[in-house]
């Protein structure tokens, strides 16, 4: 059995035009009360693209340089969604539907010139989705993050996994807007209340520490192996 396990949990400020977003709220909750049984980082991450400073990779690997996840997951909001949305791919392009936050909407060009068109999530998928269905949240599995940041986020994450080992497994929930947003800003989507999104985001992360606890010790990285096992 494994030691504690390091578990780096992102979110997003708020973005095109909101005041809120949930996944901001989850860093927040997170930070104050932490996780039973587990060694906790929580950041918010911009909404600003590329690699320069202020953008969201930037941050990320300041993050991941400090704290050498054992597991990664990173939450966006997607509030036309009216479930958890456990992605499985990120690919390798950068093609925003809206402006950033710095006001940069890209088009047509990679995350990271020269890896590999897409990376598969590593963190355990039907785990989650049966995880926060258990808690009473709808969830789902979603075959792509998208184009915009969320995507960008995942995918540079499992490139630098994959690269470093560190974090040794990652990949991203969508979670749906919150109540306070859907009043101003309705849509045929269900939203989630505050109470529901931590309630869901708990189980999430639940699934991941039982999954860490149970891999085989030959799918971790040497360095994991010698601090985890």
């Amino acid at each position: 059995m494994i030691g504690i396990p390091r578990i780096l949990v992102t979110g997003f400020e708020p973005f095109a035009g909101s005041l809120l977003n949930p996944t901001a709220l989850i860093v927040e909750r997170l930070a104050a009360e932490g996780i039973t049984g587990a060694m906790m980082r929580a950041e918010v991450l911009p909404v600003v693209g590329g690699v320069g400073p202020g953008s969201a990779r930037a941050r990320l690997d300041a993050v991941l340089a400090e704290f050498q996840a054992d597991a990664a997951i990173h939450f966006g909001e997607a509030h036309t969604r009216s479930e958890f949305s456990v992605e499985r791919i990120a690919i390798n392009l950068r093609d925003y539907r809206i402006a950033d936050n710095a006001g940069v909407c890209a088009e047509d060009t990679p995350v990271i010139d020269g890896a590999p068109a897409a990376h598969f999530a590593t963190l355990p998928v039907r785990a989650i989705v049966d995880a926060v269905r258990v808690s009473g949240v709808a969830a789902g599995t979603s075959l792509t993050a998208g184009s915009y940041l969320c995507n960008e986020v995942m995918f540079h994450s499992l490139e630098r996994s994959a690269a470093t080992g560190w974090p040794a497994i990652a990949g991203f929930i969508h979670v749906p807007q919150l109540e306070e947003q859907f009043a101003t800003r309705p849509n045929d989507a269900k939203p989630i209340s505050a109470h529901d999104l931590m309630i869901a985001t708990r189980a999430a992360i639940g699934a991941v520490m039982f999954h860490l606890r149970t891999m085989p010790r030959g799918t971790m990285p040497d360095r994991h192996r010698r601090r985890l096992g």
